[in-house]
């Protein structure tokens, strides 16, 4: 029996799947019905009812569009398709009377309202509201909430849609939000008057389709319409969440998310969305040169020609950063390897398999996630080294999904089967695995690959997603350690290989490694961060929201980031600092723009060519060994102030404190 339904809507005839409701079906007929409380990523409340439309032949009142299925319509007398107006007068007369209702109480503060110039409530008063208004009773007032640093309240403008405590409770999966009291009396409140313990919070944000929560830090700084609007990608984990870029002249104002169904759906984590003030402290604008141990000013040809003159001659190291698109990876590896140095990325030590894309990226695309009935975790925690894909896994979870985790037991906001600590627990449950049906996913995450066995705990994940049939995902940590895995930026025996007896070490952005003491190293990043401190020689690069580059996300897919404003004082990018630097040294670099670079790239690499497309990953089976006994790590300790540009951000250190303080033990009063 086939589960398709035809409806009419405005005289549009459509087939749709009979699950679907009127709002769904209309948006399938390409009719906008307007909504307020209906979201299509959260459960369905039907509290606001601007989205009423009549039904021919149904009740002779207008029936909620965003909760009626489209099976429970009637067909017509002869067996018609049943007929939807959207617009009858009805529907008129009716949108009109929620609008007023609506309207009761919103206070007249769109001038000063930063919603200002993209709220739903304004464009649908102007769309379907009417030009006056009856009421002539004192409004109602509500108290604010504190949510914390992040989010602004004004909760007399609230309209009590709930989509703040929809997606606290079943995305972002805190309880600290609800709605209590009725009729006039009923406000959105927090539990005890807590603030919000979740790293998605700053989502609820977009949602409120009114002003009653607004972004605390942008708060009164710009109007939408003063904006300029960049689409790029985030690099604050490996996710590779798609963001939009908004600068007022030089400065990044905010950073929100862009909708992309297969990374992020429509989320964005807090420090991805709130990092911005980060970008304009402790910014490195002029080159630097050590002199009688004292950094000094220098200029650009002073700064290159000292580079030039460390480098020649002598044995150099290159170092790639977490934050390094592949266009300055790829030139720090063809400049350090015409000098017959090394490059290595993987600055934490993981034991990724270099050239073997099935085992350093995994078989499984993130989408893979909503599908998955069950879903092994080892060595991971996800929300904090990619809370977005938290969220993804908690939605598998809420579906039915079993999930089980080998690893440190951590709230992942969701019930997991924990199944041990150890790699004891991960030998075990490889050596009873057995073939299913059932779509599985495999995740594991650099916590359990920075010891020396990690290799062999990756073949173990392996052997156990061919025994089982599951996909296997590698969950990086670093936005750039695909994208220069994939070019090549890897050397045998790792870090400490490519580092011991290095004369010169050519620190590209790499800000938590520590150097040993011995070697002259030069250092090319935006932040005055750890490897600015022990540098010789100080290159300033742009960040990430000021140059065009490549990033290659946890799942292999290749994304641009766009450049959104400029780099401070004399800072340059970081591909042309590297070919400038190559000219001084005499080896000059083949491409003179970043046009050329890229197709150099792509002619040595063509899978990054194709912008956004998942590769199939291609690589051998790691050869299984013994694996020690010690308990899995975690990798991301401090989530808020994993990377300079983050532990540049006053924001963040609050945030980082907040954490830190809710972890405490409480003390019992005495």
């Amino acid at each position: 029996m086939s589960n398709l339904k035809k409806i009419i809507i405005d005289g549009i005839e459509v087939e749709v799947d009979a699950a679907m409701t009127i709002i769904q079906a209309a948006e399938v007929a390409g009719i906008e019905i307007p909504r307020f409380c209906y979201h299509e990523r959260l459960s369905i409340a039907g509290n606001c009812r601007m989205c009423l439309v009549e039904v021919v032949g149904g009740p002779p009142k207008p029936a909620a569009s965003c909760a009626m299925q489209v099976r429970d319509l009637r067909p017509g007398p002869n067996g018609e398709p049943p007929v939807v107006k959207t617009n009858s007068p009805m529907v008129k007369k009716a949108r009109e009377g929620v609008m007023e209702f609506l309207l009761i109480n919103h206070p007249l503060d769109c001038p000063i309202c930063d919603q200002g110039g993209e709220c739903d409530l304004q464009d649908q008063a102007m769309a379907y509201g009417v030009d006056f208004s009856r009421y002539r009773e004192p409004k109602r007032a509500s108290e604010n909430l504190n949510l914390g640093p992040l989010v602004k309240t004004e909760m007399t403008r609230c309209i009590s849609c709930t989509r703040c405590v929809r997606f606290t409770t079943e995305v972002a999966g805190i309880t600290q939000m609800g709605q209590t009291g009725r009729g006039e009396d009923s406000e959105i409140t927090s539990y005890l008057n807590e603030t919000l313990a979740s790293n998605l919070q700053g989502n609820i944000i977009d949602l409120c389709p009114v002003g009653a929560l607004t972004s605390k830090p942008y708060a009164f700084t710009a109007r939408p319409w003063e904006l300029t609007k960049t689409e790029s990608i985030d690099v604050m984990d490996a996710l590779g969440s798609n963001i939009r870029v908004d600068t007022k002249g030089r400065e990044v104002m905010r950073i929100i998310p862009r909708n992309h169904d297969g990374v992020n759906e429509e989320w964005l984590a807090d420090k991805s969305r709130f990092i911005w003030d980060g970008l304009r402290r402790q910014r490195l604008d002029t080159p630097y040169i050590r002199e009688n141990g004292r950094l000094r000013k220098a200029s650009w040809g002073e700064a290159l020609a000292a580079a030039a003159a460390a480098m020649k001659g002598r044995k150099v190291t290159g170092i790639v950063g977490d934050l390094v698109p592949v266009e300055a990876a790829y030139s720090l590896k063809t400049l350090v390897e015409t000098l017959g140095g090394a490059v290595e990325c993987r600055t934490d030590g993981a034991k990724l398999p270099a050239g073997n894309r099935a085992a350093y990226v995994g078989t499984a695309a993130i989408e893979d996630i909503d599908a998955a009935q069950t879903i092994l975790l080892i060595g991971t925690d996800p929300r904090n080294e990619a809370p977005v894909l938290n969220a993804r896994i908690r939605k598998a979870w809420a579906r039915g999904a079993d999930v089980a985790l080998i690893g440190r037991a951590v709230d992942l906001t969701y019930d997991y089967a924990h199944l041990g600590t150890d790699r004891n627990a991960l030998t075990a449950l490889v050596g009873k695995a057995s073939a299913s049906d059932k779509p599985a996913l495999v995740i594991v995450g650099q916590g359990a690959l920075v010891e020396a066995d990690g290799a062999a705990v990756l073949a173990e994940a392996q052997a156990y997603c061919a025994t089982t049939g599951a996909k296997l995902l590698v969950l990086h940590t670093a936005a750039a350690r695909v994208g220069a895995m994939d070019v090549g930026c890897t050397t045998e025996g790792g870090l400490k290989g490519a580092t011991e007896g290095a004369e010169v070490i050519y620190n590209l952005g790499a800000d938590e490694v520590e150097i040993e003491a011995g070697a002259f190293v030069i250092y090319q990043g935006s932040h005055g961060d750890r490897g600015a401190h022990r540098a010789d020689i100080i290159l300033p690069g742009a960040a990430y929201t000021e140059e065009n580059g490549l990033f290659v996300n946890t799942e292999g897919r290749p994304q641009l980031a766009m450049r959104a404003g400029f780099a401070p004082g004399e800072a340059k990018e970081n591909w042309a600092i590297l070919r400038a630097l190559s000219a001084e040294i005499g080896s000059t670099l083949g491409w003179d723009s970043l046009a050329e670079l890229r197709s150099r790239i792509v002619a040595a690499h063509p899978h990054l060519g194709r912008i956004d497309e998942l590769a199939s990953n291609e690589g051998a089976a790691l050869p299984r060994a013994a694996l020690g006994n010690a308990p899995f790590g975690l990798v991301v300790k401090d989530y808020y102030l994993t990377n300079p540009i983050a532990r540049a951000s006053s924001l963040m250190g609050e945030l980082q404190a907040m954490a830190a303080a809710r972890t405490d033990a409480p003390l019992a009063a005495e």
